[in-house]
């Protein structure tokens, strides 16, 4: 089993799709350091992708330093400092970056659109979430 979750969506590639998905999950506590991360053969069924596809994944986050592997053992979340606020800013670029461009697309002012996020920040807020 997979412990995050992949939304597959058009647009970016399946490589980008789940190194975005295994760092969102590091850097929100649901991968914690020490956890063991699924192999290429696990990511490969859990997930449907290529096997070359898998290992793409993992030797990036092995390279970021965000996975290190253990000889004999596997391959586990790297034991490092929590993610910065600027690291967690730029993982969502990508998502702000879409948000704005469809708000430009249906003629959103960017008054409008702050005044909307803050909006469901605050219903969230109250939620606990």
């Amino acid at each position: 089993m997979i412990p995050f979750r992949v939304d597959f969506r058009p647009g970016g590639t399946i490589y980008e799709q789940v190194v975005y998905a295994a760092k969102k999950a590091m850097m929100s506590g649901q991968l914690r350091p020490g956890d063991l991360f699924p192999s290429v053969r696990v990511l490969s069924r859990e997930l449907k992708i290529n096997p070359n596809t898998a290992h793409k994944v993992i030797t990036h986050l092995v390279s970021s330093g965000l996975l290190e592997v253990r000889p004999g053992a596997g391959t586990f979340v790297a034991t490092r400092p929590p993610a910065t606020r600027a690291e967690k800013t730029q993982l969502l670029e990508e998502q702000v970056e879409q948000l704005v461009v469809e708000s430009k697309r249906l003629g959103i002012e960017s008054e409008d659109l702050q005044d909307a996020v803050e909006k469901h920040w605050k219903r969230l807020k109250l939620r606990g979430t």
